[in-house]
C-alpha cells in the first residue's frame, strides 16, 4: 500500500498487549492504515503487536480511536502504550515478519467455534471448501490446542506439517483477505484429512462419504469416537435408550450425566426450556455445554441424565460437527429431533484421549468406529460447562473456548507464581504481572495418567507465557498429589493455603476485592488448620489471612472416604446425634431399611476414634438429608446425592429450626433441622417439600450467620464459594435474602465455585503474602 506523505506528518509507535495474535489483528491494522492514509508497519512480537504509523495528527488520532472501537471479534486489548518516534519517510504501510524477543508476553486466543462466514462456505456447493471439515479463518477455528510456542505463527503450530497450496498461500499473504495469516488455513488440496481408524481418506468424495457413513452408524445405534478440537468424544444417538445404556456399560460410567450436541437453537428448545440469556450462551463463540431445564416431554433417553431435571446441551463448534449433524438431519427428516451424546473420549477417571494412537488403543473397545483426522492436537482440552444462575453466567468447568484467556488481577504480582489447585476437578494457575492464567480442566488427580496431564500442562503453559515461578502455592492437605508435586519443586518459596480461604480468595480476585469480606465457603471436603475436614465455614477474610467466625458443628465421618461414597452413614450419624441410640426405633423408612449390624460396627469405630475424622462439611449434611428422605444411600460420583436432592426440591417458604451459639467461633447446630425433617417424614410430608424446605433453611441460616458477623465486624460484602454454590436453587433463594438484608453478595463468575477455581484463589493469596 503506497500513500502520499503529508507535509505535517507525525510518527507514533503503538505497543499493544492482549489477545492480538491469530485473531486478524494485523490485517485489521493494515486496513485502518489504508483508511486513514497512514504509512509504517505492524508486526507480531513476543509481547503482542507493535505498530508504527506516520501521518497527520488528526489521522493518527482517528487511527488510535478505531484500534479500540473496531477491533476484530476475537481480539482483546489489555494495554496500549503510545509514544512519538522519529519520522521514517516510508511511502507505504506494510505487515512485516514476526519479531522474536527475549521475554515473551503475548496472549493466545482460545479455540473458537466456526464463524458464520465459514459455515456459509462449508455448505455452499460452489465453494472450493464445500464440506471441508477443517475450514477456518482468522475469526474462528483451533488456537490454543494446536499452538506449540509463541509468537503464534504457522511454524509454531501443529499445522506446520501442511504446506499451503498456491490458492491458500495467496489468501494467507493478502491483508484484505479474512484468511490473512490464519495459521490453520487449509483446503481439501493441502490441508488435514479425515481418517477412519488409521487409514487416511485421500479424496474429497471419500471425506463426504465418511461423514455420511458415520451419520448412518449413529442412526443405527452404534457408538463412534470422534476427534474434535481438544480431544475425542464418544458419540451415540441420545434418543436411543439401548445405545445410551451400552455406552454407559462400555465406558464404565454408571450414572453421571452425558453431554449432548444438537444442530441448532430450535432443536435445543424442543428438548429444553431456553431463556434469552441461555440462548446467547449456547450460541456464543465459546460454545460451552450449557445446563438447561429439560422439558417434561423430551424424547431424550432417560439414561442420558438419570434423576436429573437438566440436560447439558451444546451446539456444533467445528466444521466436522456441523457436517455430521447436517447429515443426521437429512437421515432423520422431520420424524424426531437430532441429538447426539457427545461425552469425553475416555474411560471413567482418566483424562480425555487426544492422540490418534491412544484412541486406537484405549477407545477401540468402546466404539464401532473411529472418526479421526491427521491434524495433531498439542494440548488436550475438555469442553467447558456453564449455566445461567441468578442472572449471570456461572462456570462449572472452564476449559475449551475460555482457556488460556487470562484473568486480570487488580494488583501486579511481585514475582511469578504457580498455584497447583486441589485434588478434584484440578486446574493450576500461573501468574505474572497483572495476569492469572487458569489452566484447562485437568480432572481428578487420582492416577498417573491425570498427574502426567497436569505436569505436561504446567510445563507447556510456563513455556507459552514465559513464566518461571519463584513461588508455588498449594493446598494444605498432605495427601493431595498436587501438594506433593508442589513440595517437590525446587523453588525459593512455598506457601500452603487453606482450602476454604482459597475458595473465598477466588471470588475476591475475580471482583478485585482487597478489603475484608464475610466469606461463606460450603463444599464437601477441605483440610482444616486443626486437621479436621472442613466444609461449612464462615470466614472473615482478606487475601492475607482469615478468622474462622463460624462453622457447622463437628460430626464424625465414619470410615473417612467411605462415608462420602455411602451417604447413609452420615444420615445415621446425624440421627444418632439428634435422637441418641434410640434412633434405631424411629418408624421411618430410612431406619427400617438400614442394616443395624453395620451401624453398630460403625458406632464402635466412632466411639474408639478409628478412621472417623471430625467434619464440619455442609456437603455431608446435604448427603445425610438425601439419604434420610430415601433418595440415595450410596453414590457413584462426587456430589451425586446433593445434586439429586436439589433436583427434587419444590418451592417452599417455610424454614426448619436451627441454632447458632454465641461462642467464638460460632457453632451452627442443625440437629433441630434433622429432628424436624424426621417429624415431617413421620407425618407423610412429600420428599419434594422436605427438600425444598431444607434448601430454604440453608439460605436462611447463611443470612442469619452473615447478620451475626456483621454485628461484630461491620462487614457487608459477602463472598460465596465452594461446590455447594453450584446449587442453583440455593443461590437463587439466597441472593435476594442477602440483598434484602442490605448485604452485597459476590459470586464466582469467571471461574467455577467448585475446586476448578481453587488455584486462582491460591495464587491471589500467595500474591498478597509476597507483595512488598
Amino acid at each position: 500500500m503506497t500513500v502520499d506523505r503529508p507535509t505535517d506528518s507525525q510518527r507514533q509507535q503503538f505497543q499493544i498487549q492482549g489477545i492480538v495474535q491469530g485473531v486478524g489483528f494485523r490485517p485489521f491494522v493494515y486496513r485502518l492504515a489504508l483508511q486513514f492514509g497512514l504509512v509504517g508497519f505492524v508486526y507480531n512480537d513476543n509481547h503482542g503487536v507493535t505498530i508504527e504509523v506516520e501521518g497527520t495528527a488528526s489521522a493518527l488520532a482517528s487511527f488510535h480511536t478505531a484500534l479500540i472501537t473496531q477491533m476484530p471479534p476475537l481480539a482483546r486489548i489489555d494495554s496500549i502504550t503510545v509514544h512519538p518516534v522519529p519520522l521514517s519517510g516510508e511511502s507505504a504501510f506494510t505487515i512485516v515478519h514476526s519479531q522474536n524477543g527475549d521475554s515473551p508476553n503475548t496472549l493466545i486466543s482460545p479455540d473458537v467455534a466456526t464463524c458464520d462466514d465459514c459455515l456459509r462456505e462449508l455448505l455452499d456447493p460452489t465453494d472450493r471448501r464445500y464440506r471441508y471439515p477443517f475450514i477456518n479463518c482468522t475469526n474462528c477455528g483451533p488456537r490454543f490446542t494446536i499452538v506449540l510456542d509463541t509468537p503464534y505463527d504457522r511454524d509454531k503450530t501443529t499445522m506446520r506439517m501442511f504446506p499451503m497450496c498456491p490458492q491458500c498461500a495467496a489468501e494467507y499473504v493478502d491483508p484484505l483477505n479474512r484468511r490473512f495469516h490464519a495459521q490453520p488455513n487449509a483446503c481439501p488440496v493441502c490441508g488435514p484429512r479425515l481418517e477412519r481408524g488409521e487409514q487416511p481418506v485421500l479424496t474429497d468424495i471419500d471425506a463426504l462419504d465418511l461423514c455420511a457413513f458415520t451419520a448412518d452408524q449413529l442412526v443405527r445405534g452404534e457408538i463412534v469416537a470422534i476427534k474434535g478440537l481438544g480431544g475425542f468424544h464418544l458419540a451415540c444417538d441420545a434418543l436411543n435408550a439401548d445405545a445410551v445404556a451400552e455406552l454407559r456399560r462400555r465406558k464404565h460410567r454408571e450414572a453421571k450425566p452425558f453431554a449432548l450436541m444438537v444442530p441448532d437453537l430450535a432443536t435445543a428448545r424442543q428438548l429444553c426450556e431456553v431463556s434469552d440469556a441461555e440462548a446467547d450462551l449456547l450460541q456464543s463463540r465459546r460454545r460451552p455445554i450449557v445446563l438447561l431445564r429439560q422439558r417434561p416431554e423430551t424424547p431424550v433417553a432417560a439414561g442420558v441424565a438419570p434423576r436429573y431435571t437438566t440436560l447439558g446441551l451444546m451446539l456444533p463448534y467445528t466444521p466436522l460437527h456441523t457436517l455430521l449433524l447436517h447429515d443426521l438431519t437429512h437421515l432423520h427428516g422431520d420424524q424426531q429431533p437430532v441429538c447426539l451424546v457427545m461425552t469425553s473420549g475416555n474411560l471413567s477417571d482418566e483424562p480425555i484421549v487426544y492422540r490418534n494412537a491412544d484412541a486406537a488403543e484405549r477407545l477401540r473397545p468402546i466404539t464401532s468406529n473411529l472418526l479421526l483426522h491427521n491434524r495433531d492436537i498439542h494440548t488436550r482440552c475438555d469442553d467447558s460447562v456453564a449455566r445461567i444462575v441468578a442472572g449471570g453466567v456461572q462456570m462449572v468447568r472452564r476449559s475449551r473456548g475460555y482457556v488460556p484467556e487470562p484473568i486480570s488481577l487488580k494488583n501486579p504480582l511481585s514475582s511469578p507464581i504457580l498455584a497447583v489447585g486441589g485434588q478434584l476437578k484440578n486446574t493450576f494457575c500461573l501468574g505474572k504481572e497483572r495476569q492469572a492464567f487458569l489452566s484447562h480442566h485437568i480432572g481428578d488427580l487420582e492416577n498417573l495418567e491425570t498427574l502426567t496431564a497436569f505436569t505436561e500442562g504446567v510445563a507447556h503453559m510456563q513455556r507459552l507465557f514465559d513464566i518461571q515461578p519463584a513461588v508455588v502455592a498449594y493446598d494444605l492437605h498432605p495427601d493431595y498429589l498436587s501438594t506433593k508435586h508442589a513440595l517437590a519443586l525446587d523453588l525459593p518459596r512455598k506457601i500452603g493455603v487453606q482450602h476454604h480461604h482459597a475458595h473465598i480468595a477466588s471470588v475476591m480476585a475475580e471482583h478485585g476485592l482487597t478489603e475484608p469480606v464475610i466469606g461463606i465457603a460450603a463444599d464437601g471436603t477441605g483440610y482444616g488448620t486443626d486437621g479436621a475436614i472442613w466444609g461449612g465455614e464462615v470466614l472473615v477474610a482478606d487475601l492475607r489471612g482469615f478468622d474462622r467466625a463460624a462453622h457447622l458443628a463437628y460430626v464424625p465421618l465414619p470410615g473417612g472416604e467411605q462415608a462420602i461414597r455411602q451417604p447413609w452413614r452420615m444420615a445415621a450419624v446425624y440421627l444418632q446425634r439428634s435422637f441418641g441410640d434410640d434412633f434405631l426405633t424411629l418408624p421411618i423408612p430410612f431406619v427400617q431399611r438400614m442394616n443395624a449390624d453395620r451401624w453398630r460396627v460403625l458406632s464402635q469405630m466412632i466411639a474408639r476414634g478409628l478412621n472417623s475424622p471430625p467434619t464440619s462439611s455442609l456437603g455431608r449434611l446435604f448427603d445425610a438429608v438425601a439419604a434420610l428422605i430415601g433418595l440415595r444411600d450410596e453414590v457413584v460420583y462426587e456430589g451425586q446425592a446433593a445434586i439429586e436432592l436439589e433436583a427434587l426440591a419444590a418451592p417452599v417458604d417455610q424454614v426448619y429450626p436451627f441454632a447458632i451459639t454465641d461462642s467464638a467461633p460460632m457453632i451452627i447446630d442443625v440437629l433441630p433441622t434433622i429432628r424436624a425433617i424426621v417429624q415431617d417424614l413421620q407425618q407423610g410430608c412429600s420428599t419434594a417439600a422436605i427438600s425444598g424446605q431444607f434448601h430454604r433453611t440453608i439460605a436462611a441460616l447463611i443470612v442469619a450467620l452473615c447478620e451475626r458477623v456483621r454485628a461484630r465486624s461491620g462487614l457487608r460484602a459477602v463472598a460465596l464459594s465452594g461446590g455447594l454454590f453450584q446449587n442453583k436453587t440455593l443461590v437463587e433463594q439466597l441472593l435476594p435474602l442477602l440483598e434484602a438484608a442490605e448485604f452485597q453478595p459476590y459470586l464466582n463468575r469467571l471461574v467455577p465455585p467448585n475446586d476448578g477455581g481453587l488455584s486462582l484463589g491460591q495464587l491471589a493469596i500467595a500474591a498478597a503474602l509476597t507483595a512488598p
